[in-house]
């Protein structure tokens, strides 16, 4: 991305100051091998200044010059076997979250549905010809951990058709104490004593959860599976077995307005 300044006899120290974005890879694994020769290149051929990420993805290099544009070029592709990232009106770098490596509640592989899709569309990535920026974002559950519905204009979102599954055992436990809610993540602090009503049915956006003292009910059709209960209590609620994705496509949503369905 060409930066210049536009005072450059003022300020010459800055009279070119190029950003570089560079292709992350899904789910954003890195060795530590692979960051310190990153870093070196950035260092001998830049501010040393980087930002990871930047808020819809890629690798951020802040600051170069025009002479060294072709020799980082050079030395991301050959060195490192890594791409530039998309930039102006075209596919901008897919980004996916961890997906099926690490996250339980993964429905689908979102990392290997970026790499093939960013492989499929190389010529969109790197030649812009779009009127606007165009953007992939895949999570592979609800959560959202990319925000692909916020941050991208053809979002993949895994889901599941069937029932959430309801362990009453550890319902009876959380309601008891004996677990603590959203996996301890407020602990520290009194809270007072869990109340299965106020925490979860009554936070279910589509009223699909009930309570009748002693057992937790769903009606199915109305759930949206927004993971509100599973994040509460996930030793006790669990996505479905039937899983796939959904697939919004449209105009991002406004993230200081509220987030909405991209489609």
């Amino acid at each position: 991305i060409g930066r210049y300044c536009d005072q450059p006899e003022m300020f010459p120290g800055v009279a070119h100051f190029h950003t570089v974005r560079v292709n992350q890879p899904a789910g954003k694994f890195y060795t530590s091998e692979y960051l310190r020769k990153l870093c070196d290149i950035w260092d001998l051929r830049g501010s040393g200044l980087t930002n990871m990420h930047g808020s819809t993805g890629d690798i951020v290099l802040l600051g170069t010059t025009t002479p060294q544009l072709e020799e980082i070029f050079w030395e991301l592709t050959h060195d490192l076997e890594t791409d530039l990232g998309g930039s102006g009106s075209n596919l901008r770098t897919p980004a996916a979250c961890m997906g099926e490596s690490r996250c339980e509640y993964a429905c689908y592989d979102s990392q290997q549905m970026c790499y093939d899709l960013t492989q499929e569309y190389q010529d969109e990535l790197h030649r812009p010809a779009f009127p606007y920026k165009f953007k992939f974002k895949f999570d592979a559950c609800p959560n959202g951990c990319v925000a692909s519905i916020a941050r991208s204009d053809f979002s993949v979102i895994g889901t599941w058709k069937d029932s959430i599954k309801i362990d009453q055992g550890a319902v009876a436990e959380y309601v008891a104490g004996k677990i603590a809610p959203n996996a301890g993540a407020h602990s520290g602090r009194d809270w007072g004593k869990f109340d299965i009503e106020a925490e979860v049915v009554n936070r279910c956006p589509s009223k699909a959860l009930s309570w009748d003292g002693s057992k937790l009910s769903v009606n199915a059709k109305d759930c949206v599976r927004c993971m509100h209960c599973i994040n509460t209590m996930p030793k006790a609620v669990r996505i479905g077995d039937e899983r796939g994705a959904s697939i919004l496509v449209g105009a991002k949503a406004p993230i200081l307005d509220g987030a909405q369905m991209g489609s």
